[in-house]
């Protein structure tokens, strides 16, 4: 999507100003789910230009998309990306009354490393118990920074040489920050309260093992979650954000799995919480 996005910014706390796209204000049905988006990159590389196939999805899924040029690399390490795109979100919350309407939903969404950032945001919001989510969609996450999958060895990638090794070493700094939760989910013992949740992967995607084992530790935990794996061959996750029509054709066929979706969890949280410090 080049066209129909306006910018914006929001100014947070550990980054100074970051942009933000949104998508699809101007035509939205009156209280259209709001989504903020996290491109993928692997926390190494990644845009809202490479973003925007993703976006795209989102809003031809019926969606007001904020996507979120949040910071990364190697100068911006765990959990500087993270609080950046908390701040993104509440931006998101306030907004979506003049975006969508009053009464939409909020929702979280990523690929790849920002789907990684979209579910630690479910987490934050459960726990600073703001702001209210309705969901969560994340694609082909990138959970896992033990990065030993059969799935992963599968594609040759592992601890060294692939650029997920590579993006979780930028993203953490130091092995220790492994250990939490909002860093690596696959880690996190609680996940019970999350919003309802939709985990989409590929059959030939690195990165399923550790996206279906998510989902099968949320449904333990009680999440309403659905879960969708796309037919091989997909190229999955490059495809999901390549300006190709090979990534189109293969982005476009979620967008009725996320429109049910959105259907399916529309009467989640609308009340606005008490706000919570993130401090």
């Amino acid at each position: 999507m080049s066209t129909g996005w306006t910018t914006h910014s929001v100014e947070t706390s550990v980054a100074g100003a970051m942009p933000v796209r949104v998508y699809g204000a101007e035509r939205a049905a009156r209280h259209a789910p709001v989504v903020l988006q996290l491109h993928g990159g692997a926390f190494n590389q990644g845009s809202l230009e490479s973003g925007a196939e993703v976006a795209c999805l989102l809003g031809s899924s019926g969606a007001v998309v904020v996507s979120a040029d949040y910071p990364y690399g190697p100068d911006h390490p765990f959990p500087i990306p993270l609080k950046a795109a908390y701040e993104a979100m509440v931006w998101a919350y306030d907004a979506r009354a003049r975006l969508a309407g009053k009464a939409s939903k909020l929702y979280v969404a990523g690929s790849e490393a920002g789907g990684n950032l979209a579910a630690a945001l479910a987490m934050m919001a459960r726990d600073q118990q703001f702001p209210a989510l309705a969901g969560q969609i994340l694609i082909s996450p990138m959970l896992d920074a033990s990065l030993a999958t059969c799935s992963l060895r599968m594609a040759d990638a592992g601890p060294v040489g692939c650029k997920w090794a590579d993006g979780w070493h930028a993203y953490l700094g130091s092995a220790e920050k492994a250990d939490h939760p909002y860093a690596a989910p696959l880690t996190a013992r609680r996940l019970a309260g999350l919003c309802p949740a939709l985990v989409i992967t590929a059959e030939d995607d690195p990165l399923r093992d550790e996206a279906l084992t998510y989902a099968s530790r949320l449904a333990e935990a009680g999440v309403d979650v659905r879960q969708h794996v796309v037919p091989a061959p997909t190229g999955w996750p490059c495809t999901l954000e390549a300006q190709a029509e090979t990534a189109r054709d293969c982005v476009g066929l979620l967008a009725p799995v996320i429109s049910r979706f959105f259907e399916e969890t529309r009467t989640g949280p609308a009340k606005r919480p008490a706000r919570q410090s993130t401090t």
